[in-house]
């Protein structure tokens, strides 16, 4: 087995000062956010503003647990799992929140949906082979540029024009980031495959 599969295993279990640390406390906020934003938005009763704080509020203290968390050294294997659980969720709310409220297309819906389920498959396969495959780069921007899509989106606002239509600048932003989703799926297939791989030599 290589030093790098062997680093991907799972080796410890989290007692209770690496759970309850800052940046996990904001991990947590961030989680209990996600029912009040989906809650405002479904009911779609002109309460963009208050529907966009809350969520941008949980998006936007993704980048700040992360921080706190490296700065302060206290990067945890349970903070690891939960924060990218925690953007996973957030995505998926605002994914079926604005498809309610018909301002995301089905395809949308059903592409984003299908990665995510994808994505959890492999983690479980991985989970089978004693495996973990970090949060990558690639995975990261994705999640940043779906997080401020569906923001936009949320907000209701501002709209652009691409030739004789008015459509919201959020569903370009979303479409970029649906775009990456599936090219980052792509992306973590073959680290899937080459941690496999090195795990078995």
């Amino acid at each position: 087995m290589t030093d790098r599969a062997k680093a991907a295993r799972k080796t410890d279990n989290p007692g209770e000062s690496e759970l309850w640390t800052v940046a996990n406390i904001i991990t947590v906020l961030r989680l209990a956010l996600i029912p009040f934003c989906f809650t405002v938005l479904i009911r779609d009763d002109g309460s963009d503003i208050l529907a966009f704080a809350l969520y941008a509020s949980a998006a936007g203290t993704d980048w700040l647990d992360g921080q706190i968390a490296r700065r302060t050294g206290t990067v945890t294997s349970i903070g690891k799992i939960i924060d990218p659980l925690v953007d996973r969720l957030l995505i998926a709310s605002g994914v079926v929140g604005l498809y309610m409220v018909d301002r995301l297309p089905l395809p949308f819906l059903a592409l984003l949906v299908a990665r995510d389920v994808y994505l959890l498959y492999g983690a479980y396969r991985l989970e089978r082979h004693g495996l973990r495959l970090p949060v990558t780069l690639p995975g990261k921007l994705t999640t940043a540029v779906l997080l401020i899509g569906l923001s936009l989106m949320i907000l209701n606002w501002p709209s652009v024009s691409i030739g004789a239509q008015e459509i919201l600048a959020g569903l370009v932003v979303t479409a970029l980031g649906t775009l990456l989703s599936i090219s980052t799926a792509v992306h973590y297939t073959v680290l899937a495959r080459r941690l496999l791989r090195s795990s078995e030599q």
